[in-house]
């Protein structure tokens, strides 16, 4: 079982509850738009990470962050990248890699509006956590915590703050 962390579109913005918010998670995920190479250290510094780079990330990042990271986290298959889209309106190229080899959670950014959607077609779990940064026309931070347990996802925290 593990505690996962989930945030996306910092760019270049930690906020500053974050150590206390993923204190009890086990790994952060950061679906892309880090912004800032000092964002990935900082997270580094408390917890393992993973993550994919987005579309402002520079070259620093893009060598140490994937475009796509399929990984299994305890018994899930989980298909991670920054431009990913949503159930019924998956980005150009999304739905030919999910038919191939559909993962169990589908984990991407970008949008900066936080959705959790089960997506009946593909049969997995998409989740976006929305943005954590402070740039973007989203008025409010959101992050996701979650539990993994074999292949259930459970005990989702929802995280806001105004902006």
């Amino acid at each position: 079982m593990k505690r996962i962390g989930l945030i996306s579109d910092t760019h270049s913005h930690i906020h500053p509850e974050i150590p206390n918010i993923f204190n009890e998670c086990d790994e952060i995920w950061h679906a892309g738009d880090f912004g800032h190479m000092q964002v990935a250290r900082d997270l580094m510094a408390l917890k393992p990470l993973r993550g994919v780079y987005g579309n402002i990330d520079n070259q620093e990042i893009r060598q140490l962050f994937p475009r796509f990271l399929r990984f299994r986290c305890e018994e899930a298959d989980v298909l991670m990248t920054h431009i990913g889209g949503y159930p019924g309106k998956y980005a150009p190229g999304i739905e030919e890699m999910l038919r191939t080899k559909t993962p169990d959670l589908f984990i991407s950014g970008h949008s900066h509006i936080l959705k959790v959607i089960r997506d009946k077609k593909f049969g997995l779990l998409h989740m976006n956590p929305g943005a954590s940064g402070r740039t973007g026309l989203h008025k409010v931070i959101t992050m996701l915590r979650f539990t993994i347990d074999q292949k259930q996802f459970r005990d989702l925290d929802v995280v806001e703050f105004t902006r």
